[in-house]
C-alpha cells in the first residue's frame, strides 16, 4: 500500500484585475479612492472627468459654445490628450498641462455638463480612453466606464452617497466664500439630472458592478472594501 500524501498544496493567489472601472455621481469619492487604489496597486490612473473638463476649457478658450455639437465634435476629434504618470490630478491637452484646480472653475463647471451630454463628444473621448486602457494595469474613473468605456473590465465598482453628503464634500473643498452650500447642492442636483437623463451613456451602475455606499465611510475604509474585491 502506497503512502497517502497529506501535504496540502499551497493556495494559489488570484491574479489582480488588470482593468478596474469606478463609476458614480459627482462627490461620491471616485477620483480620490481611484487614485489611492492605483497607488496601492502600482497601476496607472485616469480620471475621465478631467477629459470632459479639459475639452470644455479648450472650447471656452477658443470661443466655442459647449453646447455647439458640430464644433465640439471637431475639437474633440482633433485634440489629443494624455495623462501624466504617477496619478497626478492633471491632463495634457493641446500641449498644455492643466491641473484639476484650473479645470474646476465656475465657467468650466457650468459648461462641462452641456459638453458631456453631446454624443459626438462622448464618442471621441471614449475612443481616447479606450486607447489609454490598452496597456492594462489601469484604474479608470468616470460615469460610464463600466457600461460603455470598459465593458469587459475585470472589476467594476459603483460608488454612491446622498446628495447632501456629496454637496458637503464639494463645499469643504472650495475656497472660502466662493459658493454657498446651497449653491453647490443645486449645482450637483442639476448635474445628476443631466448625467442620469442623457440619451447616450446615462449614469447608472453596470449590471455586474459592485455598489458601495460611501456615506459615513472614510477613504481608507472604501479603499479597503475595493481591495477585498480585487483579491476575492
Amino acid at each position: 500500500m502506497e503512502p497517502v500524501n497529506t501535504t496540502a498544496e499551497p493556495k494559489k493567489e488570484r491574479p489582480l484585475p488588470t482593468l478596474i472601472a469606478i463609476d458614480g455621481p459627482s462627490g461620491a469619492g471616485k477620483s480620490t479612492v481611484g487614485r489611492l487604489l492605483a497607488h496601492r496597486l502600482g497601476y496607472r490612473f485616469l480620471d475621465t472627468g478631467l477629459m470632459y473638463r479639459a475639452i470644455t476649457w479648450l472650447a471656452l478658450q477658443r470661443g466655442i459654445p459647449p453646447e455647439d455639437e458640430e464644433s465640439m465634435e471637431t475639437l474633440a476629434v482633433r485634440t489629443h490628450m494624455e495623462v501624466p504618470k504617477g496619478g497626478r490630478d492633471a491632463i495634457f491637452i493641446a500641449g498644455k498641462e492643466l491641473t484639476t484646480w484650473e479645470l474646476r472653475s465656475p465657467q468650466v463647471e457650468a459648461g462641462v455638463s452641456l459638453a458631456s451630454r453631446l454624443g459626438a463628444v462622448r464618442r471621441a473621448l471614449v475612443a481616447q480612453q479606450q486607447r489609454l486602457a490598452l496597456g492594462g494595469q489601469l484604474v479608470m474613473v468616470g460615469r460610464d466606464i463600466g457600461t460603455v468605456v470598459l465593458p469587459k473590465a475585470e472589476l467594476k465598482i459603483y460608488l454612491e452617497a446622498s446628495l447632501q453628503e456629496r454637496a458637503w464634500r464639494h463645499y469643504r473643498a472650495l475656497s472660502e466664500g466662493s459658493r454657498s452650500l446651497e449653491q453647490v447642492m443645486e449645482e450637483l442636483r442639476h448635474r445628476d439630472e443631466l448625467d442620469q437623463g442623457r440619451a447616450e451613456s446615462p449614469l447608472r451602475p453596470a449590471a455586474d458592478a459592485w455598489v458601495i455606499d460611501t456615506e459615513g465611510l472614510s477613504q481608507e475604509e472604501v479603499l479597503g472594501e475595493i481591495m477585498k474585491l480585487c483579491r476575492d
